[in-house]
């Protein structure tokens, strides 16, 4: 998606340059590059070969990590290799073919963060009505939405993309892949449209999104410190325990004690009541902390989205206006780390959408176990209860629970 010109023959940039640089930037691609492809294609295997996972924001997060899959394979080698030949080698065809996915790939990863924050904003902050329209069929279709919104937005590249010749300083002819528009008034349309469709408004709704849901959880929050509270002083046993209890749960949904009609506390014995109170000052504890820390992992989702996307969007925008300065200022590492910058997020969205909970760490190890066993004893681990912890449903606070680790 981000093809720009090289006006610098290899050995013309090492002039200012040591190899260190080289070394530095093909070990960092290497990383992003080999984490990436990891980490989305386990993900993608775990999500389909697992029944018990397959919720609705599951199915966001298999369409980010299928586009971030494809973000690691038609973005990174093809940007890392000609940055450091000075030279676009792999052909005008290829020049259209990876500018264009390259465009897909993180369009369709930015809408479906997006997509993803909106879901749970429903889930958590109108869960009542969320459940009649937060289906798996509703978010195939705006799956489906997000793909086709994106290879319409992204025709322009395998239209405009072209594979252009240049003489380099030692005489030799190299090629560029970039964009040639009509005119200079279309090219800074282009990149303003971009700037505010994949990066301003996306984070925009991501940061209102989280804040609300911040918001619900501090709420969460002051009722479990009240009730922690009352359970230290109470004495006489006139509180009653929490009635609704969730295996799945995580402190993200709002508690409200509710009086048990069948039995009162009063009736307990001393002992009996003292372990009450302590169970229910461990769980509102428990919840409590994992409140605290869906908070704090939602300050990193948003915050982790515009330190990787702000940089090279402004990039573009600045060379939309002012190409020459842009080019002879960027040209060669700075761009490149620019670009690296952007292609972390592919393996960054990993680690926080689903490796960091407890149980799609169990679904992997289960699923990584299950390649290495015959297929019957595959089959019998697929239909085994308790096998993998069961996925929460959609009714439960599905969404907050994928980002907070165990």
């Amino acid at each position: 998606m981000f093809i720009y010109d090289f006006r610098k023959t290899r050995q013309g940039e090492r002039d200012g340059q040591t190899d260190l640089d080289y070394t530095v930037r093909i070990l960092l691609y290497s990383i992003i590059f080999l984490l990436s492809i990891f980490g989305n294609t386990m993900i993608i295997l775990v999500l389909i070969l697992n029944k018990r996972l397959r919720t609705v924001t599951n199915s966001f997060l298999l369409s980010l990590a299928l586009s971030d899959l494809m973000v690691a394979i038609f973005c990174m080698p093809f940007t890392l290799i000609p940055n450091l030949l000075g030279d676009f080698i792999f052909g005008e065809a290829m020049c259209k073919i990876t500018a264009y996915f390259m465009g897909i790939s993180v369009s369709v990863s930015t809408f479906s963060l997006v997509a993803i924050a909106i879901e749970r904003y429903s889930a958590i902050c109108n869960p009542l009505k969320s459940r009649v329209w937060q289906t798996r069929s509703h978010a195939y279709r705006v799956i489906a939405a997000t793909w086709l919104l994106s290879i319409v937005i992204m025709i322009p590249y395998p239209v405009y993309n072209l594979l252009s010749p240049f003489q380099r300083l030692d005489k030799r002819t190299a090629h560029n892949c970039r964009l040639t528009w009509p005119s200079k008034e279309v090219q800074q349309a282009w990149y303003v449209f971009l700037l505010f469709i994949l990066f301003f408004l996306p984070g925009v709704v991501m940061v209102i999104a989280y804040g609300l849901i911040s918001r619900e959880l501090y709420r969460g929050i002051q009722f479990e410190m009240n009730q922690l509270k009352e359970t230290k002083a109470h004495t006489n046993g006139a509180v009653a325990l929490t009635n609704h209890q969730y295996d799945d749960s995580d402190g993200c949904y709002l508690q409200v004690s509710k009086r048990r009609n069948t039995m009162e506390m009063s009736t307990l014995t001393p002992s009996a009541s003292a372990k009450l109170d302590r169970a229910r000052s461990n769980a509102s504890e428990s919840k409590l902390v994992a409140k605290k820390r869906v908070i704090r992992m939602l300050i990193v989702i948003v915050v982790m989205f515009f330190v990787c996307w702000m940089p090279i969007y402004t990039v573009n925008t600045w060379r939309a206006f002012d190409n020459m300065a842009a080019t002879r200022r960027l040209s060669g590492a700075p761009i490149s780390f620019i670009h690296l910058l952007s292609y972390t997020s592919a393996c960054v969205n990993p680690l926080v959408y689903c490796f960091m909970n407890k149980r799609f760490r169990k679904a992997s190890l289960t699923t990584f176990s299950r390649c290495l066993r015959p297929l019957g004893v595959f089959k019998d681990l697929e239909e085994e209860p308790g096998a993998m912890g069961t996925s929460l449903s959609k009714f439960s606070y599905t969404t907050v629970s994928t980002v907070g680790p165990p």
